[in-house]
């Protein structure tokens, strides 16, 4: 679970994205990183049992920083409103897919998988996906997969409009052959994440993703 100072300080941060703001109420960041460095900690610690791929990652190795790269943006806020963490083989950094926890009040979620790929990358997940439909598709429709996902995320921007080149559209698999990212994730309220059963909550979507992650890095490292 996390505290409840911890939503507090997202909350005010929103209304208050300002260095100086952020200077007056760095303890209560602080204190806020922390506890979400702890949390990710212990499901880590749970997850590693089952996922040997990221044995030893510590959650320093997947929490992202507040501080937001302004330089080519128009949104000049300094900070993210949001705690986030990345556990994957390799540490945030890596380009394999992993478990992704994002915390900000009103949107948080659980979740995780391959965000947008490089070219070769994305080439290699389509003809995987092309040549493995059936196991692909059973992954999506596994039981516990389809309760807590549903399917894979679909949102603005992360699909084409047209099927990809060499894929004709009576193809089984065309609507996931045209996802430029492949990504599932589940709502938490405000409510559950200062509940005890987070952290159970958690490593269950997580163990509930592990298939999907493993076909991904399989064809991932094809060109390692």
């Amino acid at each position: 679970m996390l505290e409840p100072q911890t939503l507090r300080f997202l909350t005010q941060l929103k209304k208050n994205n300002n260095k100086p703001w952020f200077d007056a109420n760095r303890k209560q960041y602080e204190a806020a990183k922390i506890d979400f460095q702890n949390f990710i900690q212990l499901v880590i610690d749970d997850l590693q049992r089952k996922d040997l791929t990221i044995a030893g990652l510590s959650a320093r190795d997947c929490v992202f920083r507040i501080n937001r790269d302004i330089r080519f943006s128009k949104d000049k806020t300094p900070y993210k409103t949001n705690f986030g963490a990345s556990i994957k083989m390799g540490g945030r950094k890596s380009p394999f897919a992993g478990y992704y926890f994002h915390c900000e009040p009103g949107a948080s979620f659980i979740g995780g998988g391959l965000w947008m790929p490089d070219n070769t990358s994305l080439k290699n997940m389509r003809q995987e996906i092309d040549y493995c439909w059936e196991e692909f598709g059973g992954i999506l429709q596994e039981k516990k997969f389809k309760a807590t996902y549903s399917d894979l995320y679909r949102g603005e921007g992360l699909s084409l409009s047209t099927n990809p080149k060499g894929y004709e559209k009576d193809n089984p698999a065309i609507d996931y052959l045209k996802l430029k990212s492949f990504i599932a994730e589940t709502p938490v309220s405000n409510e559950e994440l200062t509940q005890a059963s987070l952290h159970k909550k958690t490593v269950a979507a997580f163990e509930t993703l592990m298939p999907l992650l493993q076909f991904i890095n399989r064809t991932l490292q094809q060109d390692v």
